[in-house]
């Protein structure tokens, strides 16, 4: 491979170059289209252990990591939530010194993004962030992924977000801008990305051309786009907010109504899992211009290649 992330963490998007990007997509297309086959995977990590800690349930990242691990010729251990209880048994240093002894990489679910740093700066292993309520990187790898299969060039991609600017947002953001596509958001008032985000996108969009725009009109950010996106309303953990945002985020629906403002091939994409019914209506998740299913499978086929590059 011309390019290895072996004994790195990833953090963040912004821990990853625009060409180790690349290759984390080419190796996925290449193990994906069985370029590279299945017997030469399982010789990328046999003997070697994933410790998989989560604070939050999880379909996708959990699926995606397992199944990568195994198809690498590794192992997958999951903490559940209950096993570890993160800074409550013991603290979140001492967790990440123990893991780094006993296994040869952690992927990281915790709301808590300085407690995944912590880990990483304690465990001496690599760390892979699988999601925090900072970013979500994994997710916007397998994104534009999809993107790229759906519409080719990223640098002539229009890509709206219509939602939350949280997590999935905050990496979509940099990945966006690092690609030089276009990305015009529309979130309801105090739900934009955070500040810090948003400057760091902008900074890197300097050198790369990328544009991107926030603003408070779904209409205005879906016409003509190439590709529709959106989340939940209520994320993992904020069931008290569940009430308010409902009504903050009336009018953000990803409906057919609304899908129709934008090209006649866009692609609708949503990381899953979905309310129905909520952030997206049935008839676009089940419609044909649905790619979140797509999403889905690459998830996968990203993690095992980001697994394959970090145990090269």
């Amino acid at each position: 491979m011309a390019i290895s992330l072996a004994g790195r963490s990833v953090l963040s998007i912004a821990d990853l170059t625009r060409d180790e990007i690349e290759e984390v997509w080419r190796v996925a297309a290449a193990q994906k289209s069985g370029e590279i086959p299945a017997d030469e995977q399982l010789r990328v990590a046999p003997g070697r252990s994933l410790a998989m800690l989560f604070d939050k349930s999880s379909l996708r990242t959990r699926l995606g990591f397992e199944v990568a691990m195994n198809q690498l010729g590794g192992h997958a251990l999951y903490f559940a939530p209950a096993d570890v209880r993160i800074g409550e048994r013991e603290p979140v240093g001492d967790i990440g010194r123990v893991l780094g002894r006993t296994t040869d990489a952690i992927a990281v679910r915790l709301s808590s993004h300085a407690d995944i740093e912590e880990l990483a700066s304690s465990s001496g292993v690599p760390v892979i962030n699988a999601m925090s309520s900072l970013e979500h990187p994994c997710q916007a790898l397998a994104d534009l992924l999809t993107v790229r299969e759906h519409k080719g060039d990223l640098a002539k991609v229009q890509i709206a977000w219509v939602g939350d600017g949280y997590n999935v947002c905050h990496s979509l953001l940099l990945i966006c801008a690092l690609f030089g596509a276009r990305l015009r958001m529309a979130t309801p008032a105090t739900y934009e990305p955070l500040p810090e985000i948003m400057s760091k996108a902008e900074e890197i969009a300097k050198q790369t051309g990328a544009v991107l725009e926030l603003g408070g009109d779904p209409q205005a950010a879906v016409r003509g786009a190439d590709v529709v996106a959106t989340d939940v309303w209520v994320s993992a953990g904020m069931g008290e907010q569940a009430t308010r945002r409902r009504v903050d985020f009336r009018g953000f629906q990803v409906n057919r109504a609304l899908v129709e403002q934008a090209k006649p091939d866009a692609i609708v994409l949503h990381c899953l899992p979905a309310r129905r019914g909520e952030e997206i209506s049935d008839d676009v998740l089940d419609g044909p211009q649905c790619a979140a299913f797509d999403q889905a499978e690459n998830r996968l086929h990203t993690q095992r290649a980001l697994l394959t590059l970090i145990f090269s």
